[in-house]
């Protein structure tokens, strides 16, 4: 195992202790952003405990997250010769959180060379542990998961979306709709066979950056809608402002029946 990936999950474990103790805290503070989407104490205190673990293990990397490093400025260097980068969502799920709902947890990223290279996201209050490497499959708590693509003998799978996704999308996916208010978990969802096809309308980059590693080495597709390439980062742009309408499907077959099956209003 990566000697990243190993401190990735550990960090990412310590997180969702501290995330914990702020859980369902009738204290918890919450704030909105220019965006109107929330933000917690929970949120900012574990973007710092992340951070500071980040610069005293791998001082030479460069950290972008959701909260307190959300511009990429890596200098002048090509891509390719960049240090390492660390993406982090160290809430994602902030409304469920804040609602005492358990779908919301740790996601955590290191881009190398300009691609996802591992990837933990770590689901506390579901007891779940995803991790991805890449070239090395994706696995829930030690055991491998792949996508599983339609099967009649199995008709109780899913779409999952997002609460924007019937907003601006007219939608015509002919399976059961399920929001779970985490664009990390929609995808976990995907990768571990549990949902066919996922769609979120406006995620960022700290949203997607772990489920797209995972995903894809799961065996299924992702990509975004638009066109818009999430990787690699692009210099000086603030990621707080650019969203990536990202679809997730088990199979290629899935994926091109739902890019005609979602289409804006």
């Amino acid at each position: 195992m990566d000697d990243s990936l190993t401190f990735a999950i550990q960090l990412a474990q310590e997180t969702g202790q501290l995330l914990l103790e702020y859980f369902n805290s009738p204290s918890l503070h919450t704030n909105r952003k220019a965006d109107y989407s929330p933000v917690t104490d929970a949120d900012i205190a574990a973007d710092r405990l992340i951070k500071e673990a980040i610069q005293e293990r791998y001082p030479q990397d460069q950290i972008l997250s959701e909260e307190l490093h959300p511009t990429y400025t890596p200098g002048v260097t090509p891509i390719y010769e960049q240090a390492a980068v660390w993406i982090v969502d160290p809430l994602d799920g902030t409304t469920n959180f804040s609602l005492g709902l358990h779908y919301w947890g740790v996601l955590i990223t290191r881009i190398v060379a300009g691609q996802p290279l591992i990837a933990v996201m770590n689901f506390p209050r579901l007891n779940e542990l995803y991790i991805a490497q890449r070239g090395q499959g994706a696995y829930l708590d030690g055991t491998q998961i792949r996508v599983m693509p339609p099967d009649r003998e199995r008709p109780w799978t899913f779409f999952s979306c997002c609460s924007r996704t019937h907003r601006h999308y007219n939608i015509s996916i002919p399976y059961k709709t399920r929001i779970l208010g985490s664009a990390g978990y929609s995808l976990c969802a995907v990768a571990h066979g549990t949902a066919l096809i996922s769609f979120e309308a406006t995620p960022k980059i700290w949203d997607i950056a772990a489920g797209w590693l995972l995903v894809s080495e799961a065996g299924g597709v992702i990509e975004t809608l638009d066109q818009s390439r999430p990787f690699p980062l692009k210099t000086a742009m603030d990621y707080s402002l650019q969203s990536y309408p990202t679809l997730a499907a088990a199979t290629p077959e899935l994926t091109a029946r739902a890019r005609q099956q979602i289409q804006p209003r």
